[in-house]
C-alpha cells in the first residue's frame, strides 16, 4: 500500500471502530481486537506427546481448567492502548485411538466454556467489558504413518519408540457465542483449518518432538456489518520430553508463529504476528486409569499479541482397549 493511501485506510479502520462503539448495547466493547488477538495466539497450543503411539481401542475423557492474563497489542493504526485481558476457560475433551491402514491414529473433540474480561484505553477514555459463553469446538484427526504401528494393549507392552512421523488435521467450527452487533465475543464466527506434521524421536528416556503447522481462516462476514479477513498463520512447535519411572513425564515446550495480518473490507491492518512462547508440562498418574496434568506458558517475544501468561490443569480418565 502506498504512503498516500495509508492515512485514509487508518481513518477508515478508526471509523469502523467508532461505529461499533456507537452500536446499541456495545458501550465499552472496544476490546474486540484485543480479544481476537488473544484467541489467535492461544490457538497456537503447546501440546506435547500429540504424536506418541497409543494402543488401539483406548478412550480418553479429559476435563480441565485454564487461566490466562496479560497485556495484548493491537493494530497501531487503531486508538486502543494498554489492553489487559483475563480469561477463565473450562474444557471437556474426548479422544479415541484407532487403527487406520494398520497405523496408529486418533480422533478427538474439544469443547469448552469461557469467561472473558478486559480493559483498555480508547482515545484516552478507559473502557471495559465482560462476556461468557461456549467456545468454538475443535475436531482433530491425527495419524502416525511411520514408526507407530497399530497395536493391541498386549502387543504394546513390547513396543519401544524410535522415530515416529505423523500428520494431523484440526478443524474449528463457528459454533461458539457470537453476537453480530457486539464487538466482544467468545466465538470467532468463522472456520479455521490447521494441517500439521509431527516428527518425534526417542533417545532413551528423552523424546524430541517438532510439529510444523499452518492455520487457515475463513472470513468473518458479519463483523459489525463488515467483512474481516485474516491471513494464515505458520507455526513451529517443539518439545523436549523426559519420561520418569511410574508413568511420570515432564516437558519443556516452545512455539514460534508468524502471519495472521487482518483486513477489514479490503483495508489491511498493521497487525502482523511474529511471536514466540515457552512453557512446561508435568503429567502424574493417579492410578491405572487416571492422571493429572499441569501446564503453563508465557510470551517470550511478541510483535503483536501473545504477550500473556497461561496456567492450567487437566484430569484424564481412560478405558477400553483391554485395560
Amino acid at each position: 500500500m502506498s504512503n498516500g493511501t495509508q492515512p485514509e485506510a487508518s481513518s477508515k479502520r478508526r471509523g469502523w471502530l467508532r461505529a461499533g462503539l456507537r452500536a446499541p448495547g456495545s458501550i465499552g466493547l472496544s476490546l474486540v481486537l484485543l480479544l481476537l488477538t488473544v484467541w489467535a495466539a492461544a490457538a497456537q497450543q503447546l501440546d506435547p506427546r500429540a504424536y506418541s503411539n497409543t494402543p488401539v481401542g483406548m478412550n480418553f475423557l479429559l476435563t480441565g481448567y485454564a487461566y490466562t492474563e496479560g497485556d495484548v497489542a493491537t493494530d497501531p493504526s487503531l486508538p486502543l492502548k494498554d489492553g489487559q485481558v483475563d480469561s477463565h476457560t473450562t474444557l471437556l475433551a474426548y479422544a479415541r485411538s484407532l487403527s487406520v491402514w494398520h497405523r496408529s491414529a486418533k480422533f478427538d473433540v474439544i469443547l469448552g466454556h469461557a469467561w472473558l474480561s478486559g480493559s483498555a484505553t480508547f482515545m484516552g477514555t478507559p473502557v471495559s467489558r465482560a462476556v461468557s459463553g461456549i467456545i468454538d469446538p475443535q475436531f482433530r484427526f491425527s495419524m502416525c504413518f511411520y514408526g507407530a504401528p497399530a497395536l493391541t494393549l498386549a502387543e504394546f507392552k513390547d513396543y519401544r519408540q524410535d522415530l515416529v512421523i505423523g500428520t494431523s488435521l484440526a478443524v474449528t467450527a463457528p459454533l461458539g457465542q457470537y453476537d453480530s452487533d457486539k464487538l466482544l465475543n467468545v466465538g470467532n464466527n468463522r472456520w479455521s483449518i490447521k494441517p500439521g506434521l509431527g516428527i518425534s524421536k526417542a533417545f532413551g528416556p528423552v523424546t524430541l518432538e517438532l510439529v510444523p503447522a499452518v492455520t487457515i481462516y475463513t472470513d468473518n462476514n458479519d463483523f459489525l456489518g463488515h467483512t474481516r479477513e485474516q491471513d494464515l498463520i505458520v507455526s513451529t512447535e517443539a518439545h523436549v520430553i523426559y519420561s520418569f519411572s511410574r508413568g511420570i513425564w515432564a516437558s519443556v515446550d516452545g512455539t514460534y508463529y508468524t502471519g495472521g495480518r487482518t483486513t477489514l473490507d479490503g483495508v489491511e491492518g498493521d497487525d502482523l504476528q511474529e511471536n514466540f512462547r515457552a512453557g512446561a508440562t508435568l503429567s502424574i498418574p493417579l492410578g491405572r486409569r487416571q492422571s493429572i496434568k499441569f501446564y503453563g506458558s508465557t510470551g517470550v517475544h511478541a510483535r503483536t499479541g501473545g504477550n500473556f501468561w497461561l496456567v492450567g490443569l487437566a484430569f484424564q480418565y481412560r478405558w477400553g482397549g483391554g485395560l
